[in-house]
């Protein structure tokens, strides 16, 4: 069996309410997963719900309910959410589902039997609300705890460690010699600089079920449970092996994740997967983080952007479109309502769906809906913006691919300035010259259908519903010429209908 193109988002604590930051992620995923669908490839696209630790026990608690109930009830509302984005994702992991526990397990019981893991007492400090150990290098100058660690205290206890250290030189030099296996260039190079600053200690991978019950259990000692990263992480496998696609999935071609869990990622997996002789994903793309209005989202202060809410004001390609053309992958990004309002009015209803619908609605009015002769005026600007689009989803580059899709768009309105077909319709002399001008414009509004399919998927289906074809599946379908002369198309109907003024 071939090779699939294999991408994963983290999967996400059950414990809270989806956020901006999760719809993000997810939809940046959804983008490139059918980006490599309409390049041709076959993908597997995977996300769902980390539901084991220490938050989550609480949690359930605080809610007077079992563990697994709080997790079922709150599940539904996640794939619920997952839907409601659009995403085209190919499976859901749950943490809680026996099929990823006994993958979890038996990649537990090989590294025993390795001698990969080792029992040892623990002396020192233990943040709570982050469920992870911590050194005195952990502290600030002034000796306090980041505030992100909640509550430390400290802690002596007996637990499992995995000997992670001693792959500490491998994986350094594996990093320098490939690239691209942590991106952006500068999340690779604070990975680099961890790697050759601070010496690995071994990591511990269990937790007392004196201390907490809900975990998978080690199985070679039943008085623990496994560390809740080291059972995450671990999705990314169990969910290929489980399904019998191990071979034609794994390697994942791309983990995205978000800056806050990249030590997981590039520093704790690539060496999980060395000791379990398994072959390294290809590449760890790494996302920055959304503030609202410049400040940091709060609950609390009620700073915070509610995906749901959104997308039921303003339509779900609406904040597709906001997301991805708004912040490129790696660094943070701002989100304003000023700001989504304006590129909806200015670049979705004023920029792509005018030209859709003008475009249109000139064939209908001056041929009868029927497409005249082909004319390539356009032509070389559509092919050189198509193959620029083509060229940046290869490289997961979405905010350019959008912005050389817009360059088109502004072209081709530019277009309709330039020659005016409302007055060469008056003029029985200029015939052919408004034949030349709706070809043109017909056959761009079709480009742009399939150039949209990753980003805009609804948005696509409803241009090639206008013109009365097929939906594209395929980029390459974005060639100029294949609208054909004699073609009646459909009754144009507005993309993203503008908005009262209080609504921005």
């Amino acid at each position: 069996m071939s090779k699939r193109f294999y991408i994963t988002t983290a999967i996400d604590y059950v414990n809270g309410q989806p956020h901006l930051g999760h719809a993000y992620e997810k939809v940046v995923a959804d983008v490139i997963a059918r980006s490599r669908r309409a390049l041709g490839e076959d993908v597997f696209y995977l996300t769902g719900l980390d539901e084991h630790g220490q938050k989550v026990q609480q949690a359930a608690q605080a809610e007077g309910k079992e563990p697994q109930n709080y997790c079922d009830e709150l599940a539904s509302h996640w794939q619920s959410f997952a839907i409601r984005l659009g995403l085209s994702n190919d499976d859901f992991v749950r943490t809680t589902q026996e099929r990823h526990k006994t993958v979890v397990a038996a990649l537990l019981n090989k590294l025993h039997a390795q001698d990969d893991v080792y029992k040892g007492t623990y002396r020192g400090w233990y943040s709570w609300r982050q469920e992870t150990f911590l050194t005195d290098k952990d502290r600030n100058p002034d000796g306090t705890w980041d505030p992100i660690y909640g509550e430390v205290k400290e802690l002596v206890e007996e637990n499992w460690y995995f000997r992670m250290g001693r792959h500490q030189q491998w994986l350094i030099e594996h990093i320098e010699a490939n690239p691209s296996f942590v991106s952006p260039d500068y999340r690779r190079n604070e990975v680099l600089g961890f790697l050759r600053s601070v010496t690995l200690d071994d990591l511990c991978i269990s937790r007392p079920k004196s201390r907490l019950a809900w975990g998978i259990p080690i199985p070679f000692d039943s008085d623990y449970v496994n560390y809740v990263w080291f059972d995450a992480l671990v999705n990314y496998l169990s969910v290929p092996i489980a399904r019998g696609e191990e071979t034609s999935l794994w390697p994942a071609d791309v983990h995205l994740i978000g800056k806050d869990i990249i030590k997981f990622h590039a520093v704790y997996w690539p060496i999980m997967l060395k000791a379990m002789s398994l072959s390294l994903p290809k590449q760890i793309l790494v996302h920055g983080w959304w503030q609202k209005d410049g400040a940091k989202m709060s609950k609390t202060t009620g700073n915070v952007v509610d995906p749901v809410a959104i997308i039921d004001d303003w339509g779900l390609d609406a904040f597709r479109y906001y997301v991805i053309r708004e912040l490129a992958i790696g660094p943070d990004g701002n989100w304003t309502d000023t700001g989504f309002a304006s590129r909806y009015g200015a670049e979705l209803a004023n920029g792509l769906g005018n030209l859709i619908n003008r475009s249109l609605s000139m064939l209908q009015r001056y041929r009868a809906g029927i497409v005249p002769a082909r004319h390539d005026e356009l032509a070389a600007d559509a092919t050189r913006i198509a193959n620029e689009t083509i060229d940046h989803l290869r490289t997961n580059e979405l905010q350019a691919a959008l912005q050389s899709i817009w360059s088109l768009v502004n072209r081709a309105n530019q277009y309709v300035d330039q020659t005016a077909p409302f007055k060469l319709a008056k003029d029985p002399a200029q015939a052919m010259r408004l034949d030349e001008v709706l070809y043109n414009l017909g056959e761009t509004c079709r480009i742009l259908g399939v150039l949209l399919i990753p980003f805009l998927p609804a948005t696509s289906a409803k241009i090639f519903a206008q013109l009365n074809l097929t939906p594209s599946l395929r980029l390459d379908d974005a060639q100029w010429g294949a609208l054909p002369t004699g073609h009646t198309i459909s009754a144009p109907i507005p993309l993203f209908p503008r908005r009262d003024a209080e609504k921005k």
